[in-house]
């Protein structure tokens, strides 16, 4: 009798703890990224600016887990330099740590392919630039896109760790005891004032993870076909994606022009080099 009640006890430990854990970490979610009443983080709203005049246009992904915040200031660079641009806030983004949670690859593509429609309904669409997830989704869009004639990749995951694949391949059996995973991590974004101004999550899920590997997989197998001009900036310190995916990159398509860019973490449009990779990429939009 007295293993049926351990078991029972534990069982009943077991389920309030999983029902409990999840909601404490939405909360927390929700108390330091409160959503407006538009149901969108403040702040973290899609970007749409469109210069008078304006007879280019510039599609720009943000990353996994972030917002057009995180991205604003090459928006803004691009802005100036006479393009109309688009930074859409992908789907389940920006929003509650739920939606996010329910998000996925299909969905985040088709926030991107949204965001092109509406940049390509006011003016011809010249480059696509993509800042990790964004960079995966950016290929995805240009190699159904040939008429667009460049791609930027910022830091683009095109690639993951063994320890994440691992972890997406057990997202199944994990996602019944692991919902959240925190996944805070200081050298992303270096600089202390970007880092505290980003409006990104700092949690993700099992399910999430494998979506994010599928992407990178999909984006990396299409990634040596491309027909546009490609410009890859990739920090040597980058703490998500290893400069060795950079390396690879290059080699399966030489054409590609790789800059590094020291100084920075993964968010390289955030962090301390934000000013000078915006000028990276608008001159060499230019050049197109």
């Amino acid at each position: 009798m007295k293993p049926i009640v351990e078991l029972a006890a534990a069982a009943a430990i077991y389920g309030a703890a999983r029902w409990w854990y999840p909601r404490a970490a939405e909360r927390a979610s929700a108390a330091r990224l409160p959503v407006g009443p538009d149901g969108i983080i403040a702040g973290a709203g899609a970007m749409s600016m469109r210069p008078a005049g304006a007879t280019r246009g510039v599609l720009v992904l943000h990353g996994f887990g972030d917002t057009p915040e995180s991205v604003s200031t090459l928006v803004r660079a691009l802005a100036e330099r006479g393009y109309a641009v688009e930074a859409p806030l992908l789907a389940g983004h920006g929003r509650t740590l739920s939606e996010f949670a329910a998000s996925d690859s299909a969905a985040w593509l088709e926030s991107a392919r949204a965001g092109l429609r509406s940049l390509e309904a006011r003016t011809p669409v010249v480059a696509i630039v993509g800042q990790s997830l964004g960079g995966a989704l950016a290929v995805l869009l240009a190699a159904g896109h040939p008429e667009v004639r460049t791609l930027v990749l910022l830091a683009p995951y095109l690639d993951a760790p063994p320890s994440v694949r691992l972890f997406a391949r057990a997202a199944r059996v994990l996602g019944a005891f692991v919902p959240y995973l925190t996944t805070t991590d200081e050298r992303s974004i270096k600089d202390p004032v970007a880092r505290e101004r980003a409006r990104s999550f700092s949690s993700t899920t099992p399910n999430l993870t494998r979506e994010l590997v599928a992407t990178a997989d999909r984006a990396r197998a299409v990634f040596p076909a491309l027909t546009q001009r490609v410009l890859y900036l990739q920090s040597p310190e980058d703490n998500r994606v290893s400069p060795r995916v950079a390396e690879r990159a290059h080699a399966a398509r030489p054409s590609t022009t790789l800059e590094w860019v020291p100084g920075s973490g993964h968010v390289l449009t955030a962090d301390y080099q934000r000013d000078a990779v915006a000028t990276l990429v608008a001159d060499w939009i230019a050049k197109g």
